[in-house]
């Protein structure tokens, strides 16, 4: 796995347009099905080198009270102190540590992804870079999708409580979906 720790020399600048980009996660409530929810507002950039992919660069942070599962009371539970603590810890950041190229149009994108005030080493599965294509507006632009599984305790979102059938109310397995959308600087 190449590892990046300089500026690559053959790059070029993409912004995450914030407008035409999302995260969203699910996880398993109750043992019985999936509650899925969403940040927006993602701001970042990716230094791509043609020439060597592997040289690319990218960070990322999305707001947490952007959060949204489509339930008021649980937004606000999730933003709490008992999972995000949103007051405390405003965002969530990634900052790539290595790119690997698994396939035509796949790779593999290891970095430090910080949640709730800890950092751990993650890697995202990420179909794209697209071709670039160009807007009415005159604008560059490229996208991609990206996929993890994290375990939520490891970044210190451990509440949950116990069902009285068993098991327990929220699951620790997340899975993270990307779709984020670049315009060239």
């Amino acid at each position: 796995m190449a590892t990046t720790t300089q500026t690559p020399t053959a790059a070029t600048t993409w912004n995450i347009d914030p407008a035409h980009s999302a995260a969203e996660f699910k996880v398993k409530h109750m043992m019985i099905s999936n509650v899925k929810g969403k940040f927006t507002g993602i701001n970042g950039k990716l230094v791509f080198d043609e020439s060597d992919p592997t040289r690319s660069i990218i960070e990322a942070e999305i707001p947490v009270a952007t959060l949204s599962t489509q339930d008021d009371a649980r937004d606000a539970h999730l933003k709490s102190a008992d999972f995000f603590d949103a007051e405390k810890y405003p965002t969530l950041a990634f900052k790539s540590l290595s790119v690997r190229i698994t396939g035509p149009g796949e790779d593999e994108v290891t970095g430090e992804l910080t949640i709730h005030g800890a950092t751990k080493v993650v890697t995202f599965a990420v179909e794209g870079p697209s071709a670039p294509g160009k807007d009415p507006w005159g604008n560059t632009r490229i996208g991609l999708s990206a996929t993890a599984r994290i375990n939520r305790k490891e970044f210190g979102l451990a509440w949950n409580a116990a069902l009285e059938t068993g098991g327990v109310l929220v699951g620790e397995d997340i899975a993270i979906t990307l779709d984020i959308q670049f315009i060239k600087a």
